[in-house]
């Protein structure tokens, strides 16, 4: 695969390191830009519109890699299509409607559990081999969640009083690893023209979102603000960061492209308190340990 940007000097793992910290820095912001969006745009319109704005940026940096790579892209169209409409448009969907219940901070810690799920997805669907130290390290994990979701109070889940955004997040959070699963059988074509076809098929699987919207009468076109934030969530998130993830997994593969997800709950929270003046609690602080120490105990432990 073509390397985006080329940096002299580094190795073909360190050019994945690179790009895949920044693909998590985006990935953070979207957390920032959701919450900013509320108000000023309706989620699905919002989804919607990113989408498109991206084609429009494919249409001009695309074209070429697009009509080179269609021969190899063809016969697997329909696998394509169905990874854009679940890893792009389910998981934003979803993302940005959670964002309506949620804090950036809850956001991008539950966000950490997309490495979690990539892991059971291997193990699954490809049998990979399972140490006792993992599965130690998936439930920590999934402690973590708990104290995040049910907001560090026992009461609370006994209960079940779990929030409605964070298991939104939760969700879409799965459909992200799937789609991270299902690179393994991506073409070996450039990144563009791969992520082309991709957000072609989430353009065209937000239609009935935006028609839900405007039946219902939820539907908010973007106020000014939200049309910069759609600018910024198209050019960061979306298409810088899209392109990144899949050059990093064609360099490292699914497994250790998705560890890099833990980046995300470490980044999103500064943000959200530095930009969003989000409180940190201590419950925050002791989920966040709990997602990091367990994927961290997974992924070592699984390379010995």
């Amino acid at each position: 695969m073509q390397i985006p940007i080329s940096i002299p000097g580094l190795s073909p793992s360190m050019h994945a390191y690179v790009f895949l910290t920044l693909t998590t820095l985006c990935w953070a912001g979207n957390a920032l830009f959701s919450r900013l969006a509320i108000g000023e745009v309706s989620p699905l319109t919002l989804v919607t519109f990113r989408w498109l704005s991206v084609i429009l940026l494919l249409i001009v940096f695309a074209r070429k890699d697009l009509k080179r790579d269609w021969p190899m892209l063809k016969p697997k169209l329909g696998y394509i299509l169905a990874m854009g409409a679940i890893g792009f448009t389910g998981f934003n969907a979803l993302f940005y409607i959670g964002a309506h219940y949620t804090t950036a901070v809850n956001i991008g810690i539950i966000q950490g559990t997309i490495p979690m799920f990539v892991f059971l997805g291997t193990f699954l669907l490809f049998k990979t081999p399972v140490s006792s130290k993992q599965i130690t390290g998936v439930i920590v994990t999934l402690i973590g969640i708990v104290v995040v979701t049910s907001a560090g109070s026992f009461e609370q889940l006994k209960s079940l009083a779990v929030n409605k955004g964070d298991l939104l997040l939760l969700i879409a959070c799965i459909l992200y690893a799937g789609y991270t699963v299902a690179l393994r059988f991506k073409p070996d074509v450039a990144a563009l023209s791969f992520f082309s076809v991709l957000a072609f098929a989430a353009l065209v699987s937000c239609i009935p979102l935006i028609g839900y919207e405007i039946i219902t009468d939820t539907v908010q076109m973007p106020t000014t603000k939200g049309w910069i934030l759609i600018a910024a969530i198209a050019i960061l998130p979306s298409f810088l960061a899209q392109i990144f993830f899949i050059y990093g997994v064609s360099l490292i593969g699914p497994s250790r492209a998705g560890i890099f997800v833990n980046l995300v709950p470490i980044f999103a929270p500064i943000l959200a308190v530095l930009f969003l003046n989000e409180p940190f609690h201590l419950y925050h602080a002791i989920a966040l340990a709990l997602v990091l120490g367990g994927i961290y105990l997974a992924e070592r432990t699984g390379k010995q």
